[in-house]
């Protein structure tokens, strides 16, 4: 009697310790399971450092071309240059990648005084993150520039659009940079100053403006 006892209790704790040590690899294991960590990424200026960056800008400057032809703008008698001063809209985006950036916009400019009627184009560019909100990139694209004035006796078409590749460089810089980061959330206002050439350094257009990102 006393050996059926034996092996009636040695039956019951081989049928329980399985089952007890599969309670409790069933709570370590859901104990030990990492909360999934939230995606918090951010760029310098605060906003995220992936996705797209849509933004608007208001330029004001000036352009003067060399002399000789350039993509067949008519050459100017010496001492003549077909320049003028110009106010241009543009519509672009941004693609952050962590410290650096690439993106593309589109701009129309409008002569205000000068020989220069109309220039509008298209162009990419690419560059690096610097400071709380800062940008240094440089460009490249395509203009069209027509006119409204050549020199005197000189003959051409006016209204042609005379087009050849842009290069330029630049750079924008937000309110925390310049000590104003509580003017808007982030940097959505930059400063942007901006140098650029037509057709292998035929002209010279410094420009400078607000940029509003979104």
């Amino acid at each position: 009697m006393r050996k059926l006892s034996l092996v009636a209790a040695a039956a019951a704790a081989f049928v329980a310790v399985p089952a007890m040590a599969q309670d409790m690899n069933t709570t370590d294991t859901t104990a030990a399971a990492p909360a999934p960590a939230a995606d918090t990424a951010t760029a310098p200026d605060g906003t995220r450092a992936f996705g797209i960056e849509p933004y608007v800008a208001v330029m004001g400057g000036w352009e003067q071309f060399d002399r000789q032809s350039v993509a067949g703008i008519p050459t100017q008698p010496k001492g003549y240059n077909l320049d003028g001063a110009l106010v241009e809209g543009i519509v672009g985006f941004n693609v952050p990648l962590g410290p650096v950036f690439v993106g593309a916009e589109g701009a129309v400019a409008k002569g205000v005084s000068g020989d220069i009627d109309w220039q509008y184009g298209a162009y990419g560019r690419a560059g690096f993150r610097a400071g709380e909100s800062g940008l240094f990139y440089g460009k490249v694209g395509y203009r069209w520039n027509n006119f409204h004035n050549f020199a005197p006796g000189v003959v051409g078409d006016l209204k042609r659009d005379y087009h050849a590749t842009v290069y330029g460089v630049g750079a924008e810089v937000g309110p925390k940079d310049i000590g104003l980061g509580g003017l808007t959330g982030n940097s959505g206002l930059r400063l942007r100053l901006e140098v650029s050439t037509f057709d292998d350094a035929h002209s010279f257009r410094p420009m400078a403006g607000v940029v509003a990102h979104f």
